[in-house]
């Protein structure tokens, strides 16, 4: 049974799973972007949950880079 209450609304109107995108979309932004954007701080380089977010913000201070990848499902309906 699928979790996700949309693909479930997709698979009773007959679409079917094709595949998943783990990383369907990219946003990249410097550290200080991403504080501003999300209204938190980020001290030290790893992943960390922010708002509304799908899956984890990753920060590389190093590399003054902050990257979030959005997963996605491939469906099609006959």
């Amino acid at each position: 049974m699928v979790l996700d209450p949309w693909i479930r609304t997709h698979q009773r109107l007959g679409a079917k799973i094709l595949s998943a995108a783990p990383a369907s979309q990219t946003m990249t932004g410097t550290v200080a972007e991403w504080e501003r954007w999300t209204g938190l701080a980020f001290p030290e380089s790893g992943d960390y949950v922010i708002p509304d977010g799908l899956s984890l913000l990753r920060i590389n201070r190093s590399a003054d880079e902050g990257v979030y990848q959005e997963p996605n499902v491939w469906m099609q309906h006959a």
